[in-house]
């Protein structure tokens, strides 16, 4: 059966690959929003459409006052002064700030989960591999003992064989061979 074993550098390098991916997506995604040369005013396109607003990546559009305006970069979401969340759309008219914070929200928590369960996995896994190892150097490790204790037994015998054969064998084994 084929099994295979991820090891801490092999996730790092998936990690490192997934980061590479999403990168280069965030860098073709935004490469493809990159406004035409000298793109109007936002204010210019109020009362028109939100396709109209949106062409420029710098715009916010307000669903019900219909108005078009520069984004307030000086704060990361839209104050409700300038136009609710839920009906604030910017870079997409089919996704107003409130879906959007939820989706990134719940994307960032997925893939979060899912790299420490991933990372708790491979090094459960190693060490579960290293305590498989251990136990099979343990028991080879027996084995050899065993089969050497099995060869000195036998080399005992022979060599008793031979004293005997001779007539060298002793009565005590501690008494020296020229005391006879």
């Amino acid at each position: 059966m084929f099994s295979t074993r991820f090891t801490m550098p092999d996730v790092y390098r998936a990690s490192v690959f997934v980061f590479a991916l999403v990168f280069c997506g965030v860098i073709v995604t935004t490469e493809a929003q990159t406004p035409s040369p000298a793109p109007a005013p936002c204010a210019l396109k109020s009362n028109t459409s939100c396709a109209d607003c949106l062409q420029n990546v710098a715009c916010l559009w307000c669903t019900p006052t219909k108005q078009c305006m520069d984004y307030p970069v000086g704060n990361i979401l839209p104050p409700n002064s300038v136009c609710p969340l839920n009906d604030a759309r910017w870079g997409v008219c089919w996704v107003n700030f409130q879906v959007l914070i939820i989706t990134v929200s719940v994307l960032a928590g997925v893939l979060i989960i899912s790299i420490l369960v991933c990372c708790f996995c491979c090094c459960k896994c190693e060490r579960a591999g290293n305590k498989r190892e251990d136990a099979k150097v343990e028991r080879q490790t027996r084995m050899r003992k065993a089969r050497q204790k099995e060869r000195r037994t036998e080399m005992q015998l022979r060599h008793d064989e031979i004293r005997q054969k001779y007539g060298l064998a002793k009565d005590n084994p501690y008494a020296r061979m020229d005391d006879r």
